[in-house]
């Protein structure tokens, strides 16, 4: 038993060594450059996977091995660190860092959802409106990270409010009080909020008081001995968690730079493909948006119908009257804007910065007409996204916030200097360094497929598969990439599979869109579990829901987000970049008509 708690203790150790050691006949062997370049995809796909060390680190590990393995020298294997992506990263970093220092993100949300009112599934629908519109501009993570104590303390309200209405009917019906009851209407009325949050549940105990007012403390517990006052009041925790979680996933499928694959996979597309000029902003957002959209009301309606019901004639029925719980929620979520204050001159200038870029973004190349890269038509393709993220981010640190004083001598108080938007420090604090050396990982990986020819040879050996439907392809790609995504990092999946992809696509002779459009977006589906991805591990994090609630709900919402990549890729996406066609600026490794 001993020797098998030391196992475990060193395991990862153990697993880096042992899959050095064992992968290792390969290069020696063989002794071909694909051979060796294949050894280290290998050992960087199972580091990956695995996370027996930090991805990053993995990630420093071709800079290391091409060298020594001769396969690409040093220079070459570190210019792929840093790309065009990376600047882009900063510029967005900056705009993210202003958002969530101002509040400005917190007013956004607030101000949706007071918009679409407090009906249950209404609530639920801003909220994941709200938390999607934010995930388009600010990392999912950081997204989930705000919404859900604001979506916490809403179901926090709804509950009181219940128990509240609850009282006064058991009150008013027996004619006397019930000393359970006193305890709650102490809760909900004379106690403190700190008091509150103290209240334990007493494990073993059985009596009436100690259950229900055991039912008033949800926060942040470990799910042992949680108790809720009704069915309902539990299934709208877990719905408002999943509801944040989701939606903060499906939001970023929208921009470029919603998520890190979105950016991985537009580094590496334009990288390899040169003369394909048209993936940017603006194409990005015109086919991805509305798959969002439509994954995102489909999701909603199967959450809602799933843990409440869906009942339409209660949905739209006009003039009804606010319930207790209803009006309690509002007067929350009212409070928490009005906490914010008068909007300021910060969050002002935040928003014209933030409206300002994504202008700049869409117009640049919006393809139906001239764009404003037209103006530098004597360099084509220099001005890119990261062009527009880079000026307005050097604004950020520009544009004054507010003055520095200081008191003289003589008790004057002088200005001396300015505070700008956002400082050196706090975007340091925000950039994700991490996923910088990640996909810089993956584009030096990419780098070394193709001087080894192991891209050509990938590519060679899947051609026989071109003898099967396209859209079989299609499905088989994106169901694998789904799959492969819930157990292994969102970056490392699509820096691991787009290596493979891309020469199958042209081993098929089909357009490389066409196959890594839906296989990129699929990569975000990372639903099931709460390890899947972040904004999963902060809701979990909750106390509310069990694992089963996430695979249960999580398998709907995958299913329903293939299904609809699928019927993207095979109706609106397709004449947006002519995907029927195999194109001009795409290899031509074979002479075949796409099946």
């Amino acid at each position: 038993m001993k020797f098998f708690s030391y196992i475990m203790v060193y395991r990862r150790f153990l697993l880096v060594v042992l899959t050095v050691l064992v992968l290792l006949p390969l290069p020696i062997v063989l002794h071909t450059k694909e051979t060796e370049c294949a050894y280290i995809l290998f050992v960087v796909a199972i580091f990956w996977l695995t996370e027996a060390l930090p991805l990053s680190v993995t990630a420093l590990l071709p800079s290391l091995m091409f060298p020594m393995l001769g396969i690409m020298p040093s220079k070459k294997v570190a210019s792929a660190y840093f790309k065009d992506f990376h600047l882009l990263l900063i510029g967005v970093i900056c705009l993210a860092t202003s958002i969530e220092k101002w509040n400005l993100h917190k007013r956004i949300a607030l101000k949706m959802v007071m918009i679409v009112g407090v009906n249950p599934a209404w609530l639920t629908l801003g909220f994941m409106s709200s938390t999607a519109f934010l995930s388009m501009w600010l990392s999912n993570t950081s997204t989930a990270a705000m919404a859900m104590p604001i979506a916490e303390a809403v179901a926090q309200q709804i509950i009181n409010a219940e128990a509240e209405v609850e009282a006064t009917q058991m009150t008013y019906f027996n004619g006397s009080t019930n000393h359970g009851l006193e305890i709650d209407e102490s809760v909900n009325g004379h106690e403190t909020n700190e008091r509150k949050e103290k209240t334990k549940p007493v494990p073993g105990c059985n009596n009436d008081t100690g259950k229900i007012s055991s039912k008033v403390e949800l926060e942040k517990n470990s799910g042992m001995g949680t108790k809720y006052r009704t069915k309902k009041g539990h299934m709208i925790c877990k719905l408002m968690c999943l509801c944040i979680a989701y939606s903060s996933t499906i939001g970023g499928l929208t921009t470029i730079t919603g998520t890190s694959t979105n950016l991985i996979f537009a580094e590496y597309f334009n990288t390899r493909y040169p003369d394909c000029r048209c993936l940017n902003f603006g194409s990005w957002f015109t086919f991805s948006f509305p798959a969002a959209l439509i994954i995102l009301l489909l999701s909603w309606i199967w959450l809602q119908w799933l843990f409440l019901g869906f009942n339409f004639k209660e949905m739209f029925k006009c003039g009804k009257t606010k319930t207790v719980q209803q009006k309690a929620c509002a007067e929350v979520i009212k409070q928490e804007y009005q906490k914010l204050g008068p909007i300021r001159y910060q969050e002002t200038v935040t928003l014209v910065l933030f409206i300002l870029m994504a202008l700049l973004w869409f117009s640049r190349d919006p393809g139906f007409v001239p764009g404003w890269s037209a103006l530098f038509s004597e360099y084509p393709g220099f001005a890119t996204d990261s062009t527009v993220a880079l000026l307005i981010g050097l604004l950020f640190f520009l544009i004054p916030a507010k003055r520095l004083t200081k008191t003289t001598p003589t008790g004057e108080i002088v200005a001396f200097d300015y505070s700008p938007l956002i400082t050196w420090k706090e975007f340091q604090s925000f950039m994700p360094w991490d996923i910088a050396i990640l996909v810089g990982g993956g584009f030096a990986l990419a780098d070394g497929c193709e001087e080894s020819g192991l891209s050509n040879w990938i590519g060679n050996k899947l051609s026989p598969l071109g003898s099967l439907p396209v859209w079989l392809i299609i499905l088989i790609s994106s169901l694998m990439v789904t799959s492969l995504t819930e157990v292994a990092s969102n970056p490392a999946t699509i820096t691991l599979l787009l290596p493979i992809l891309s020469p199958l696509a042209e081993a098929i002779h089909v357009n490389p869109l066409y196959i890594l459009i839906p296989s990129t977006l699929c990569t975000s589906f990372a639903f099931l579990l709460p390890v899947a991805n972040p904004p999963n591990a902060i809701v979990f994090s909750y106390g509310h829901l069990k694992v089963i609630d996430m695979v249960k709900a999580g398998l709907g919402v995958n299913i329903v987000g293939v299904a609809v990549v699928m019927l993207g890729i095979c109706t609106w996406i397709v004449p947006m970049f002519d995907l029927y066609t195999y194109p001009s600026w795409a290899p031509a490794m074979s002479n075949e008509t796409m099946p």
